[in-house]
């Protein structure tokens, strides 16, 4: 018996919220690089052309607000009308929590619905245009949501509203995979640690807070976009036909010990 590149995702059509950041850009990449065809979407122009050029026509570059529910249908319809479908949805858009901390008894509410108008609303919005599309084409599809680690762990730093938009975003993958099993469509998470991008460099670079961040985790080391790229092209290929509804936790084995 012969077993086909259970990894393959050459010919698969990639929509990745948040492609012009640095997770939502390794991920993209990672499938243009193996052939799928991948529309690179988020708010700021030059950095989706800029994600979406090495690859030519294999690739899109779409500015849309995953907040806002037109602007989301029309950037999966922009993605059908220049690749034919839509077979996988990457959910790269979030963060925030640094930029508003508040002890959890006071914490306002402007800032806590900030908090999940980014991280919530900016993954539930993207994914009902490419499911609905999906259930449309009738051969299943793949949802990938990045979560984070805080679904799981509290920190004692004012993050009241990031830990609960995170956790959010984990019981609406089981949620969806429950909901859109019959349609064939899997519906994951891949909920890391930090990952050294440009949006934690600031905290990155305090010498005293990486020192007592590595201290916790096992490998001894802050995670990188390539150590999340794996993951997610197992999620998005058929090796990941009988996975759903499951959060898998890249943090270098923090979780293990706290």
């Amino acid at each position: 018996m012969t077993h086909p590149d259970q990894f393959d995702v050459a010919g698969t059509v990639v929509f990745v919220a948040g492609g012009g950041g640095a997770i939502g850009r390794a991920i993209g990449s990672a499938y243009a690089e193996r052939g799928a065809r991948v529309a690179f979407a988020s708010q700021d122009p030059e950095r989706v052309a800029a994600a979406a050029a090495p690859f030519a026509d294999r690739a899109l570059g779409i500015v849309f607000d995953a907040t806002d529910e037109q602007e989301c249908a029309s950037a999966i319809d922009q993605t059908v009308d220049r690749f034919g479908r839509v077979d996988i949805i990457v959910n790269a858009i979030g963060g925030g929590a640094g930029k508003v901390l508040f002890d959890a008894q006071d914490y306002p509410r402007d800032a806590w619905d900030w908090i999940f108008e980014l991280n919530v609303r900016g993954a539930v919005l993207p994914t009902q245009a490419a499911v609905k599309r999906m259930i449309d084409q009738g051969d299943g599809g793949k949802v990938l949501n990045i979560c984070s680690v805080r679904a799981q762990l509290g920190i004692a730093a004012g993050y009241s509203a990031y830990v609960a938009a995170k956790g959010a975003i984990a019981s609406l993958t089981r949620q969806w995979a429950t909901e859109w099993a019959p349609h064939g469509i899997n519906v994951n998470a891949i909920s890391p640690t930090f990952v050294d991008t440009p949006q934690v460099a600031m905290l990155l670079a305090d010498p005293d807070f990486k020192a007592s961040l590595v201290d916790r985790i096992p490998l001894g080391r802050v995670g990188t976009t390539d150590d999340i790229v794996g993951p997610a092209l197992f999620f998005g290929s058929s090796a990941s036909s009988f996975v759903t509804g499951q959060i898998l936790t890249i943090d270098g084995g923090l979780t293990a010990c706290q």
